[in-house]
């Protein structure tokens, strides 16, 4: 068995200060795309004990009566932040630097035109039950969600955990990719002082165990008769968390954004950029296409590789990688820039998007991306 691959990945809970530094940034991006689809935003935000920092820019209609502290406060409340586990969201300090500007008619038109050059992947593998994510990105993105609901659905017995926390989880997957066991995850939850560890324990390895079975049932080949190395909170107690535990800074968090550490991320940020910025709207449209891909070709995995230039309107293939290796028939594929930010719905959720994962649901999904019977090529525009 010594050829299986290890495949880590990790995750962390809405409660991790990065995952609230992209909320906030998500969140002022939902609130001007919803007064102009077309809106403009860049910002970022950094978090630390009960200060928040903001910068960047925001255009689109009045954008100077957002309330930017109560959309803040509320993501904190939200996400399990008060008394017990502070900063309190009432007691929050602020220091903003905030480019607000009404959007024209000319900016609007021009939304379609790259800003900057960018190199975006997009990743898609056939195997079922996964959302055509990798494997082990998968399993611990539904961990994470199990062990978020243990702390909003607790049990008869209350278990006092707070917002944070991260995993940790390593998946051996076989030389022709159609096996994986599980065989290391290790759990960190913030918690009160007055803890019962003893309970705790119990509790969290029963939701680990159940969420297990459940993939195990929903994956092919994941053997559900591996018992995996548990720990939690291995380092000892976990009370101080959130930003009190540890600074925060949005898109901080690109590999769990992505796909996991085995695919390269490129491009840059989500969290806090509209989707007519190249990095995220590309990343958008290299999934989709990588998606496409295999469906209409058969192979069991993807990897496309996007650019833009400074100017263009549409995004240029650089590399079609699939697995296992085969020629494909020679195609382009018709990549605007715009697609995403025209077609995706203007009440899309990107701060649950924020505090997870981007791929992990079907909530960014585009219409096939059209093909056409032509070569691929770098330079050639799609």
């Amino acid at each position: 068995m010594s050829n299986w691959i290890v495949r880590p990945a990790e995750f962390v809970l809405p409660g991790h200060p990065d995952r609230i530094a992209d909320a906030i940034a998500d969140a002022l991006v939902v609130e001007a795309r919803q007064r102009r689809r077309r809106a403009a935003v860049a910002v970022e935000v950094a978090v630390h004990r009960n200060r928040v920092f903001i910068d960047g820019r925001i255009q689109c209609p009045g954008p100077a009566s957002i309330d930017v502290e109560g959309i803040v406060r509320g993501l904190y409340a939200s996400s399990g932040f008060g008394r017990a586990f502070p900063p309190v969201p009432e007691k929050l300090e602020f220091t903003t630097d905030l480019f607000l500007e009404e959007l024209g008619e000319k900016e609007t038109a021009a939304r379609d035109t790259s800003e900057d050059q960018v190199i975006v992947h997009g990743y898609a593998c056939t195997t079922p039950g996964t959302n055509f994510l990798p494997v082990e990105h998968w399993i611990a993105f539904r961990l994470a969600r199990a062990l978020e609901r243990l702390r909003l659905e607790p049990p008869t017995k209350k278990l006092y955990l707070g917002p944070d926390g991260k995993l940790l989880v390593l998946v051996e997957e076989s030389p022709d990719g159609r096996r994986f066991r599980v065989t290391d995850v290790c759990v960190s939850l913030q918690h009160a002082k007055r803890q019962d560890m003893a309970l705790l324990w119990s509790h969290v390895a029963e939701v680990v165990r159940r969420t297990l079975e459940e993939e195990a049932l929903r994956i092919p080949g994941l053997d559900r008769n591996v018992q995996p190395r548990f720990t939690i909170n291995h380092g000892g107690d976990f009370i101080e968390g959130g930003p009190y535990g540890d600074n925060g800074l949005s898109g901080k968090k690109l590999v769990i954004d992505a796909y996991g550490p085995r695919v390269p991320i490129g491009g840059g940020a989500f969290a806090g950029k509209d989707l007519y910025k190249p990095d995220r709207g590309g990343a958008i449209l290299a999934r989709q296409a990588a998606i496409d891909i295999v469906q209409r070709h058969g192979v069991r995995e993807c990897r496309v590789t996007l650019t833009i230039r400074r100017g263009d309107t549409h995004f240029h293939v650089a590399e079609i990688a699939t697995s296992p290796e085969r020629s494909l028939p020679p195609i382009t594929l018709d990549l605007p820039l715009a697609l995403p930010g025209d077609t995706l719905p203007r009440d899309l959720d990107l701060v649950d998007l924020a505090r997870t994962t981007q791929f992990a649901s079907n909530d960014l999904t585009l219409p096939r991306i059209k093909e056409a019977p032509v070569p691929i090529s770098g330079n050639v525009e799609g």
